[in-house]
């Protein structure tokens, strides 16, 4: 939808520099006319100039494509290729370039072909004025469309830094996770592992859990705990760990204890996390029973942890029982040595897990790249909306310095005069930047809206999500009136600037 927005920006470019060169080409049109062109001929021909550019871009695009692609496949961390051998690609391809071109080339092929030859020979200013209400409007779209692409990569910057420096509940650095394979499922040999880990300085403490820490676990609505409603069900998560659990990922215990060795068997202990004392309702969670009908067996409640984010990061916890067990965890969760450098820990547990497992490949996860995984699309649509932000508004600009310089072009006498009877260079600037400033504000009148209305639904997916302030909306507003007012002054600078005798000699 982006790349779709920055090619229609670029039709709007099109159209309005094709029109704005009308005059260079009313003479040619009005000669034509008047010897017996027909206004379907005239308009065929402006078409198929634009489809001729069209054809030629894409020629252009596919060295752009084969010189960018590997960039662009190292930083989305892809392996993108373009079958070139497959006829749906051609056909989307050579679709795409007809449809731009006929919409690029339809209205300057419309209002050039209806000139009026007569007007045009006879040399009347203005044959071609009724365009310009059509060619603001254009100007109007297209800032539109800029300005609305910059409030959403405003907003979606915002929302990832919001979720990368919200609290998860537990330190993910220096955590990391390896699979509980081979020997390592013996629980004899599993406590050998952590404890010559422990003594080499490689790692701080070590616990075991279900399937990763970040992975979504096994999920029940079989709960049942004290005062529940009749017909009451809800979805809990259900996760097996280790003792050291809360101490090794560095999360908190609000209420009562952890699985500790010190009490003896825990293997009908349960730990809730808040959202399932929340859900659950329990005013006294502590000594609670909770039983699990798929197992046909009652826990007691020993602690509650506080709610850590373990699915995506900008969602709701949900509600979380943890249970026991030396046998079914299938991953090991370790804290890594902050004294001792990464390489030198991660080391020692490689040789000492190929030691005791010669048969499986070691595979080492850190927790922060498990997080950083979740946030990957919404940076990817964080780099593309800038990417792409940045195109609308170069694109935008290129239209709008063609439109400068032909407003001011059409204007020099004007200006050769105003300059004469005293009128200074600021007064000039002031002069052709206002029509373009108006027609920004309005851009943004139409703009803001939109974008308001689109960050809205998007952030609606999330439920840990920023709040819409004004400042993105203000941003944009600033950023559009300076880059227009540049844009405009750079081009009619010179003509500002310009002798007016240049100008008016000829009168």
């Amino acid at each position: 939808m982006l790349a779709v927005c920055v090619l229609f920006i670029a039709c709007i470019n099109y159209m309005n520099l094709s029109t704005a060169r009308s005059e260079k080409r009313a003479k040619e049109i009005g000669i034509r006319k008047t010897l017996g062109s027909s206004r379907q001929s005239i308009a065929w021909q402006f078409i198929l100039e634009s489809l001729l550019l069209s054809f030629m871009a894409l020629l252009i695009a596919f060295i752009l494509l084969e010189t960018v692609l590997p960039y662009f496949n190292n930083l989305l961390a892809i392996d993108l290729t373009i079958d070139y051998g497959s006829y749906e690609v051609w056909a989307i391809l050579i679709g795409l370039t007809l449809i731009t071109g006929l919409l690029s080339g339809s209205y300057p092929a419309l209002y050039l072909s209806s000139l009026i030859p007569l007007k045009i020979l006879k040399g009347i200013k203005g044959a071609g004025k009724t365009s310009l209400p059509i060619r603001k409007i254009l100007v109007v779209i297209q800032f539109g469309f800029s300005i609305c692409m910059i409030i959403c990569a405003i907003v979606v910057r915002n929302q990832i830094s919001y979720m990368n420096n919200r609290p998860l509940g537990f330190n993910k650095d220096n955590l990391v996770q390896i699979g509980r394979l081979g020997v390592l499922r013996d629980s004899g040999k599993l406590q050998l592992f952590k404890s010559e880990l422990i003594k080499s300085g490689a790692i701080v403490s070590a616990t075991e859990t279900t399937n990763g820490l970040t992975n979504n676990y096994v999920s029940t609505e079989k709960i049942k705990w004290p005062g529940q409603l009749k017909n009451e069900q809800v979805a809990m998560q259900l996760r097996f760990s280790g003792y050291d659990f809360t101490k090794t990922i560095d999360a908190k215990i609000l209420q009562g204890r952890d699985f500790s060795r010190e009490f003896g068997n825990d293997t009908t202990k349960v730990i809730l996390n808040e959202t399932a004392v929340k859900t659950m309702n329990l005013k006294d969670p502590i000594g609670a029973k909770i039983k699990n009908d798929d197992w046909n067996e009652t826990f007691t409640v020993i602690g509650v942890m506080k709610d850590y984010n373990y699915s995506s990061l900008g969602t709701k916890v949900s509600p979380l029982l943890f249970f026991y067990s030396e046998t079914s965890p299938g991953t090991i969760i370790m804290r890594l040595n902050p004294s001792q450098s990464i390489t030198t820990s991660t080391q020692k547990i490689k040789e000492l897990s190929l030691k005791l497992n010669p048969d499986y490949p070691f595979q080492i996860d850190f927790v922060s790249e498990r997080i950083a995984d979740k946030l990957k699309s919404e940076k990817l649509l964080s780099i593309f909306s800038n990417v792409f932000g940045g195109f609308a508004i170069f694109i935008s600009c290129l239209g709008l310095l063609g439109l400068a310089l032909y407003i001011a072009e059409q204007r020099s006498k004007e200006i050769s005069i105003r300059k004469v009877i005293g009128a200074n260079l600021k007064d000039i600037l002031i002069l052709l930047n206002k029509d373009f400033i108006k027609l920004v504000i309005l851009s943004n009148m139409i703009a803001i809206p939109a974008a308001y209305i689109i960050t809205t639904s998007w952030l609606q997916k999330y439920d840990y999500k920023i709040g819409l302030n004004m400042w993105p909306f203000i941003t944009a507003f600033v950023l559009s009136i300076f880059i227009a007012v540049l844009t405009v002054s750079l081009q009619t600078f010179k003509v500002a600037r310009a002798n007016p005798v240049d100008a008016l000699k000829y009168d």
